[in-house]
């Protein structure tokens, strides 16, 4: 085992376990960003409802979202490298499933266990990336972890593209299989097993709680603006994740060993990083489902170009960061400032975005440009903030806490900008108004309204996204300031 008295040296072969580790998590990304392209596929030749299609969609995110801190939990316990393996292998499990499914509810069940198997992966390959990297090192490999993010998001509708034009649609989820295949080995062969030393006993009744309080909460967001926000359904599913995740926070307060201690929330550095974690992913989320609606729907790009030119955003934080550019900056600027001018910068990324882009692609392309920057810049600091809080026996969890603050931001964003487009634009869909417009004048006030509903939607982003920036940025400053202040002696 990889003792953590030996880690201020560093791991020998740290650079190459990190790709092993960025390889695996590559291969949950694609797989994700793969499906949102295969969604017209699967519609005709599965004969899946829209009912269906969200549930292909959701199954996955629902689990992996209510699983990430029992998932991170788990692996301090039992060993991170254990269960990066495991999680490795339940996602190509889930993967041949899907790929051989016949019917949407055994492709349903098959992305559920997928979901599993990503909550292992997403919360073990940073937690391992902490335990083998030296304080100084910490902030450029977190960088490129944050670069594969982007490398998913922007390599997966070509990759699904591509895959759909030659192949059956099932080749999208057992292309999954080599690549699981060539991580088993690399993490068996390489990683280290690393640990909490203490062996805290299992927090079983928080990890129930959490499990199915963040899984209701997700499913409310989710499901918020196709029925409503103020509909039974939906009202009852978040008064019942909140009752759920107050018993939780409840829970953690009493117990020996909590599964998330509640101590955390205490440290200003930890509550600063949080708040902006919540309204950078917020913004961003949001944000970016509309663009991708607006490069399609108003600009009148296939899904395949529209996925080609939203790739300078990804390029720019692959840049950045693999250069270790961004982590230069942050060490000169420290975390505070780094963040702040992260944010400060996708928030005018989206603001070019929102009042350019009617222009031409060329005010899109600055945005995407600006927003690239400020991710690979404040994203990684971020997560590094959040890291460097937690003690780091217990990284599994600060990994989990990461990855579902990320999960949540994402889902409140998509729903609640969702929610402002909706607000100006109060059709079902555009392409089905256009159908139904009765002249050229017609249709192009509906567009207009689209875009003006579009544009309103990216710039409440922007405020969340510079609003985060600020928040984040203050705390932290604080939180060193205090940090810096001599002992007072009683």
């Amino acid at each position: 085992m990889y003792s953590m008295t030996t880690a201020s040296q560093g791991h020998p072969k740290r650079w190459l376990i990190l790709g092993v580790i960025c390889l695996a998590q590559l291969t949950v990304l694609l797989d994700n960003t793969v499906l949102n392209v295969a969604i017209p596929t699967l519609s005709r030749e599965l004969g899946a409802t829209t009912s269906d299609v969200q549930w292909l969609i959701n199954a996955y995110s629902l689990v992996q979202s209510g699983l990430l801190l029992t998932a991170g939990n788990a692996a301090d316990r039992y060993g991170r490298k254990k269960m990066l393996v495991t999680g490795l292998a339940l996602f190509g499990l889930g993967s041949l499933a899907a790929g051989l499914a016949d019917s949407t509810g055994q492709l349903i069940a098959a992305r559920a266990g997928m979901g599993v198997g990503g909550a292992l992966l997403l919360t073990t390959t940073l937690a391992v990336a902490m335990q083998i990297f030296t304080l100084e090192e910490q902030p450029r490999a977190i960088g490129i972890w944050s670069a594969v993010n982007a490398l998913g998001f922007a390599a997966g509708p070509l990759l699904g593209g591509f895959l759909l034009n030659h192949f059956r649609w099932g080749v999208i989820f057992l292309i999954n299989l080599p690549v699981v295949a060539l991580g088993l080995a690399a993490v068996v062969i390489l990683v280290p097993e690393s640990k909490n030393p203490r062996g805290d006993r299992p927090d079983l009744l928080g990890a129930l709680l959490s499990t199915v309080g963040m899984a209701a909460l997700v499913y409310a967001i989710i499901t918020g603006p196709e029925h409503g926000w103020t509909s039974a359904r939906v009202l009852g599913t978040t008064l019942f994740a909140l009752g759920v995740l107050a018993l939780f926070a409840c829970v953690e307060s009493r117990v020996p060993h909590p599964m998330l201690d509640p101590h955390f929330f205490r440290d200003r550095r930890f509550t600063g990083a949080v708040a902006g974690a919540v309204l950078i992913t917020f913004g961003m989320g949001g944000a970016l489902f509309l663009l991708t609606q607006h490069l399609q729907f108003v600009l009148g790009y296939g899904a395949l170009e529209a996925g080609l030119r939203t790739a300078p955003l990804a390029l720019a934080v692959v840049a950045l960061n693999f250069t270790g550019l961004s982590a230069r900056w942050t060490a000169r600027l420290g975390t505070p400032v780094s963040i702040a001018l992260g944010m400060v910068l996708m928030s005018a990324g989206l603001v070019s975005v929102a009042t350019l882009a009617s222009h031409g692609y060329s005010g899109t392309l600055l945005g995407l440009l600006l927003i690239g920057a400020g991710c690979a810049i404040a994203n990684p600091a971020m997560a590094h903030a959040i890291m460097s809080a937690i003690p780091p026996a217990k990284a599994g969890v600060g990994a989990g806490i990461n990855g579902t603050l990320a999960e949540f931001g994402n889902g409140l964003g998509v729903a609640v900008l969702g929610a402002v487009l909706t607000s100006r634009f109060a059709a079902e869909s555009l392409p089905s108004a256009l159908a139904a417009a009765g002249s050229a004048a017609e249709r192009r006030r509906l567009v207009d309204t689209y875009a003006s509903g579009l544009t309103a939607g990216q710039l409440v982003g922007a405020v969340a996204v510079l609003l985060g920036g600020l928040t984040a940025a203050a705390l932290l400053r604080r939180a060193e300031r205090a940090d810096l202040e001599p002992a007072v002696a009683p």
